[in-house]
């Protein structure tokens, strides 16, 4: 038996109001069209907020924290997630992406370059609101 990837990634927020357009923005920009955009269920809050973004090889949910988790923060090397990556098909559009985040204002941690985990993994990485990190890489096969 073997997986064949991720069905999906689901990841939650804390203020929807900022994290929603920064999510629509990128997950738009990668090339993943929004399925749902929903308040109630399937979230567990009437009023809880959840979209799902759906690729040719990924699918990411976003959801709203319940009330009494908005003041939480992520943080990096905690349990959890480390960090989100995603696979750019070429140098050009790592490039692409982070002056367009650049443009609109994000967080960079780290700026389009070579990094040794693969001889050639090109990559960068930022946060979203919340300062969950991600990254966009490409490695040459």
């Amino acid at each position: 038996m073997e997986a064949l990837g991720f069905s999906h990634v689901a990841l939650t927020v804390t203020h929807w109001d900022q994290s929603k357009p920064f999510w629509e923005a990128l997950l738009s920009y990668l090339g993943a069209a929004k399925v749902i955009d929903v308040v109630g269920p399937p979230h567990r809050r009437p009023h809880g907020h959840m979209m799902m973004y759906a690729g040719k090889s990924f699918a990411m949910s976003i959801w709203e924290a319940f009330s009494e988790f908005q003041g939480n923060k992520f943080q990096l090397y905690n349990v959890g997630l480390h960090h989100l990556a995603f696979a750019a098909p070429n140098r050009a559009a790592v490039d692409a992406l982070h002056d367009k985040l650049v443009t609109e204002g994000a967080k960079i941690l780290d700026p389009p370059k070579n990094y040794p985990y693969f001889r050639t993994y090109y990559a960068l990485y930022f946060t979203d609101p919340d300062d969950i990190k991600i990254e966009y890489a490409f490695v040459e096969t």
